[in-house]
This record gives structure tokens, C-alpha cells and sequence, in this order.
């Protein structure tokens, strides 16, 4: 192992993603999470344990796949919150970079703060970053708060900062019937995005509970429980009002 790779705590890696960034993409789902979503279907990594996979074998594992990314795929860093592991992502972009690789970077950006010695760290990961996927969770903080057990000030200075520094962003949002599907929501939360500049995509990601099994495996109740997915002209309506996907 070389003396400058980073370990990093991995969870799980899926080989075909296809929904994670442009084209075909190797997705590496890191370990740890300080939110709490209601709604969600990793929670198996919300836990921070010990970092026990270099920069250099993950991305080893990876290049099996390249042939199958074409032009437009890659690499995409989920979580988990990779932003909590910026020392193992920044040295595997690094390392992609260095072989020509698109990567991606899907983020809640609940970390995100300004002192100094963070920019410094997310700036240079942002230099061999190509994408951003921020999911904005919602836009009242309040409600954030109640949806993730977080306020959304740094979330949503972290998509400012990314419009200063004009880096590629997608925004996805959830919505979940009865929490983040308010006209009045939506119609703020595309105010704040129409503000920005860098925004290339949104897309609305219909509230689904096929991660439900995954609290009871952990013995924890499921906060959603009856909640059902939103009906197709909720979406519609959503997308309609986010100019969305």
C-alpha cells in the first residue's frame, strides 16, 4: 500500500448503477451518516466504523468495470455521507483523475461548513470532482429538521458555494406524500434553485419504503410506517413546478 492512500470505511459498492450520474456507473456507498431521514433505505449506514479499504484497492476493483462506462460513465462516491470521509474521496478522485475517469460525488451535504481548514479540503476535492448530486431534503429548515433531525442553512450554503465556484450540480428531492410535497415547499425551494447558475438537472425521486425491512433488521421502528408512494399526479405536479425529471 502506498504511503499516501487514505483508508476509507466502505459499505457496499453496486457495479451498474445507472441512476447515480451520467451513463453506466460504478457506485461505492460509504459508511457513516449523521442525519436521520424518516424515509430512509440505508440505514444500515448510518453507523461510523473503522476505515478498512484503501483508495488504491477500491479503485483497482473498479477499473474491472471501465470498459462497460463508455464516454460518459464512472465513478460515483454515495454513502452514507461521503463528505464525512473527504480524505479517502479526495485520494481516490485523485487517483481516477489520473486515469481519465468521470467522478461523481452524491452528497446531503450536512457537513458542509466554512472554516477554513473544511474549504481547503473540499476545494481540493472539487478540483477532481466532475459532478455534484446534492439532495436537498427540503427547504424549510424546520421541516428539515423534523425530516432528518438536522437544520438546512450549511445544506443550502453548500449549493451556494457550488454556484461560486460554477462546479456541476444535479439536485435531487424526495417527496414524500404529506412532508415534502407542499405546492408552497416546491415552489421555494425552485425560487432558491433558479438563484443558482451551475444547476444542470433536478430530478424528484418518488418517496418509495423498500429500505423499511432494513430498520426492523436493525430493530429500530420505521418512522413512515403506512405512508404510501406519490401518486402519479403528485409527481407530475412536483416535476412541473421544479422543471424536473
Amino acid at each position: 500500500m502506498s504511503e499516501n492512500t487514505k483508508l476509507g470505511a466502505v459499505h457496499s459498492i453496486e457495479t451498474f448503477g445507472s441512476v447515480d450520474g451520467p451513463g453506466v456507473r460504478y457506485v461505492i456507498f460509504l459508511q457513516g451518516c449523521q442525519m436521520r431521514c424518516k424515509y430512509c433505505h440505508n440505514a444500515d449506514t448510518w453507523k461510523i466504523l473503522s476505515p478498512d479499504q484503501s483508495a488504491d484497492e477500491v479503485l483497482k476493483k473498479a477499473l474491472r468495470y471501465k470498459s462497460y462506462w463508455k464516454k460518459n460513465g464512472g465513478i460515483t462516491v454515495s454513502g452514507g455521507e461521503p463528505l464525512l470521509q473527504m480524505d479517502f474521496v479526495i485520494d481516490l478522485f485523485e487517483k481516477a483523475k489520473k486515469k481519465g475517469i468521470h467522478t461523481a460525488l452524491d452528497t446531503s451535504g450536512q457537513p458542509f461548513n466554512r472554516s477554513p481548514e473544511f474549504i481547503k479540503k473540499f476545494d481540493r476535492l472539487m478540483n477532481v470532482c466532475d459532478l455534484v448530486l446534492l439532495d436537498i431534503k427540503h427547504i424549510n429548515s424546520n421541516k428539515h429538521k423534523l425530516l432528518t433531525s438536522h437544520p438546512n442553512e450549511n445544506i443550502l450554503d453548500l449549493a451556494s458555494y457550488l454556484n461560486e465556484i460554477y462546479k456541476p450540480v444535479w439536485i435531487r428531492h424526495v417527496l414524500v406524500p404529506g412532508i415534502t410535497d407542499d405546492p408552497d415547499d416546491l415552489f421555494a425551494l425552485n425560487e432558491f434553485l433558479e438563484s443558482l447558475e451551475n444547476i444542470e438537472r433536478v430530478e424528484v425521486l418518488p418517496y418509495h419504503s423498500m429500505g423499511a425491512y432494513k430498520w426492523k433488521n436493525l430493530n429500530m421502528e420505521y418512522p413512515l410506517e403506512g405512508v404510501e408512494a406519490p401518486s402519479d399526479e403528485s409527481i407530475m405536479q412536483a416535476r412541473k413546478i421544479l422543471n424536473a425529471y
